[in-house]
């Protein structure tokens, strides 16, 4: 190739290679150097404090003709840091190792790096990239892990950034595999006794495992064994002693001493569950408005939903207090009318239940689908703006009492009045969960007293249903859309009200 096309070529890779960084990283134990450091303003305060950071035995000479009192107190902490508050003087180079220059005076900048060259001292000067032998880089430290990074001299700040983001990004944790990486290279390294024991131990260890995991495997086979066995005996004295048929007969027997309604307090148990799983209420008005359809006894029906549910609320109602869902105040002004209206409401049921039934039904039942219409017509509604309302005594009174008289109806009267008024519609659920429990006890152990248990029938049969769709309940929690929930819950009840009116009429 002829020396002009060389030419020709040359310019190009010398533009490609001034992007690089030709730099050799070397990490220098200054320890073992003497430093000279000319220039203590604040550029010099920052040199100072990068050396004695990350060597802190450092031998660290500081010339210049005024020092920073921060530079003074800096160095009053580390025992190898000598200051001389003077020019600099030729003599200051005598046995040192490296120079880093301080200063704003280029001239004299230039004149004690050429000094320094001629002694074979390498120099490194702030903000003058030129004449730097070496740069002091931006380091990243983690106990023995040491990063430096240099930027070629062109942007302290990029460097600075880059610092702070590894400083981020790598994990305290790194110090402790490295002491144990080198705990282990120590072990290793050259002690070929140690390297065949600890192979041996290792083999050995495979072995013992290998026997341990055979012996679990027949232990298992074993174990299985023994079980068969055993179900086997079980299963022939079962079916060789026990009279099956008899109590198959017997049962078949006890079940048609109960309530011919049975199957439908049942279904009432399981409906409940669900509407109360899919939509956080509904759980009275649902039961009421199928067992009222099933000719159960009205005394009976609020009693046994009221004890079936207590347990319910009572969890429902704790959790609430738990996750700091109940606004004090308002429980404080909910349960104690709501409780007297639920007494009354009990009472009233209890006394005249059972006499004036030809005129409380159609009642309850004009109730029960005033109830779903109250929830069809809230699921359409839109959320209102806050507004004073007073009148939470009076509210819980007639939620409690129609609760009890009419067997449901607490959460779709209090509830959804509040949050129609603009309260927050989380301290409202809370708050009239906690107070339900208490509302409930109330109406149950009003009945219970008035009533004993003649209807444990129902009671069973909705603790049955509602244990039968407790699973699906569950699987339904915040699946169905609220206004989907409350048009289909409306809707049934509204459905079951009129077919209980026409029955009656």
């Amino acid at each position: 190739m002829s020396k002009e096309n060389q030419q020709t070529k040359i310019p190009g890779a010398e533009a490609a290679a001034q992007d690089a960084n030709f730099l050799f990283p070397v990490f220098l134990r200054l320890e073992v150097l003497e430093v000279l450091l000319v220039g203590a303003g604040k550029v010099g305060l920052e040199k100072l404090t990068a050396i004695l950071n990350n060597s802190p035995q450092a031998k660290v000479s500081v010339v210049a003709t005024k020092v920073l009192e921060e530079v003074r107190e800096l160095a009053e902490n580390y025992q190898f840091v000598s200051i001389g508050e003077r020019p600099f003087e030729e003599a200051d180079l005598d046995g040192k190792d490296l120079v880093v220059l301080a200063i704003d005076d280029k001239e004299a900048s230039k004149t004690i790096r050429d000094l320094a060259r001629e002694r074979k001292i390498l120099v490194n000067a702030a903000d003058k990239p030129d004449q730097c032998d070496f740069y002091l880089s931006s380091v990243v430290q983690k106990g023995n892990l040491k990063i430096a990074i240099s930027t070629n001299g062109k942007s302290p700040t990029a460097a600075k950034r880059i610092k702070e983001v590894l400083n981020k990004a790598l994990p305290g944790e790194l110090n402790e595999v490295i002491n144990n990486l080198h705990t282990v290279r120590n072990r290793l390294n050259g002690n070929f006794e140690y390297k065949v024991k600890r192979l041996n131990d290792l083999t050995k260890i495979l072995v013992e495992r290998d026997t341990a995991e055979k012996e679990r495997r027949w232990r298992k086979i074993a174990t299985y064994s023994l079980l068969i066995f055993a179900a086997m005996l079980i299963g022939h004295f079962i079916f060789s002693y026990l009279p099956l048929r008899q109590m198959a007969d017997d049962t078949v027997k006890w079940y048609q001493t109960l309530d011919k309604n049975f199957h439908w307090m049942v279904m009432a148990g399981f409906l409940a569950q669900l509407v109360d799983g899919a939509l956080g209420m509904g759980y009275g008005v649902t039961s009421t408005t199928i067992l009222l359809s099933a000719g159960v006894n009205l005394a009976a029906i609020s009693g046994s939903i009221h004890t079936a549910e207590m347990f319910a609320s009572g969890a429902s109602g704790y959790s609430h207090y738990k996750f700091g869902n109940v606004n004090k105040k308002l429980f404080r002004v909910l349960v104690i009318p709501g409780v007297i209206g639920a007494i009354l409401g009990a009472i009233l049921l209890s006394k005249y239940g059972e006499s004036h039934t030809a005129y409380l039904r159609p009642i309850l039942a004009s109730y029960t689908m005033f109830l779903g219409l109250k929830i069809l017509y809230n699921a359409f509604r839109q959320q209102q703006q806050k507004k004073k309302f007073k009148r939470y005594g009076l509210l819980a009174g007639a939620g409690g009492f129609l609760d009890s008289f009419g067997g449901g109806g607490w959460g779709p009267i209090v509830t959804t009045t509040l949050i129609t008024k603009g309260r927050s519609p989380r301290f409202v659920i809370g708050s009239v969960s906690l107070t339900e429990f208490f509302v409930t006890l109330a109406s149950a152990f009003t009945f219970f007293t008035l009533q004993g248990v003649s209807h444990w029938q129902v009671i069973v049969a909705l603790i049955v249903g509602g244990l039968l769709a407790a699973p699906l309940a569950a699987k339904l929690t915040g699946k169905l859309p609220r206004k989907t929930a409350m048009i289909l819950l409306g809707a049934l009840v509204i459905f079951w009200s009129i077919r209980i009116i026409i029955k009656i009429f």
